[in-house]
């Protein structure tokens, strides 16, 4: 009986599945605009996370920190998009002050990113949940991660990027 609350909890897409594409509104540095991800695919892999609400606490800790390592994404080849289901007004001001400039997040008002990706929060699914994936220039997902702790989404990431371009050589 206990074995089925030890159960792992899984994230949306699973590793092998193929992203569904998209364009959203986004922001990068207060600048508004149009995000596609196969268009971004076309560039190299794309680190994707969910998060639940701009300004607050956690998301807040999260941006700053992939903010910070945006350096380590780049020398991989990759770029970065967060996804909330806040509106742009939001999402504008929180490009300049938690993302420090460095990396676009977009608006799901309408959560269709959101429900494509099954990210939608089980208990609040107006929020999406704190999930980030690593997509291959296919359009593959190669790591998926799940957990609201926020502290822990950058270097899982990186690592999985690391060893999928270790993997990958550039040619």
């Amino acid at each position: 009986m206990l074995g089925t609350l030890c159960l792992p909890v899984r994230a949306a897409l699973d590793v092998g599945d193929t992203a569904p594409n998209f364009t959203v509104a986004a922001a990068l540095g207060g600048k508004t605009f149009q995000y596609n991800l196969s268009e971004q695919l076309a560039k190299g892999p794309v680190v994707l996370y969910f998060f639940p609400a701009a300004f607050s606490e956690g998301c807040s800790i999260e941006a700053h920190q992939f903010a910070e390592a945006i350096g380590q994404y780049e020398a991989l080849g990759a770029s970065v998009i967060g996804v909330s289901g806040d509106d742009l007004e939001l999402i504008t001001r929180f490009s300049v002050q938690a993302c420090q400039g460095k990396f676009p997040v977009a608006a799901d008002e309408k959560k269709a990113v959101i429900k494509a990706f099954d990210a939608a929060m089980q208990t609040r699914p107006e929020y999406a949940n704190r999930i980030s994936y690593v997509i291959a220039p296919n359009g593959k997902v190669v790591y998926a991660y799940l957990s609201l702790n926020p502290h822990k989404h950058v270097e899982k990431t990186l690592a999985a990027l690391a060893q999928w371009a270790k993997e990958n050589p550039r040619r």
